[in-house]
């Protein structure tokens, strides 16, 4: 399993510019387009476009084997809870948490 950053979601308004500008920067088109996500894969990476996001700035998902237990040692270390492990798809479990300082980090697990 990849141990860096697997995956940056970018919060946007206006997604058909945003697709524009990100398809443009990274070079290639998204393999998901929807409504409520859009997606690019880059080597062993992902970007993610949100236009639904509620947070003001990027996420950054680091990629684990056991997402419960990853989100309750943050929560052990300091970290607050944004938003409870969620099935977003396809058995694809995410959740966030916001660290000292209020930035958003967030944890990924696939089945």
């Amino acid at each position: 399993m990849n141990q860096g950053i697997s995956l940056i979601v970018y919060p946007v308004q206006d997604v058909d510019q945003a697709k524009k500008l990100y398809s443009t920067f990274l070079g290639v088109e998204p393999y998901v387009d929807g409504d409520y996500y859009v997606g690019y894969k880059v080597g062993d990476h992902e970007v993610g476009l949100d236009p639904n996001a509620t947070t003001a700035g990027p996420i950054a998902y680091r990629d684990v084997e056991d997402i419960r237990k990853s989100l309750q040692a943050l929560v052990d270390a300091g970290a607050e809870i944004e938003q409870d492990v969620k099935d977003v798809g396809y058995g694809l479990l995410i959740a966030t948490v916001k660290d000292a300082n209020g930035s958003t980090i967030g944890l990924r697990q696939s089945s």
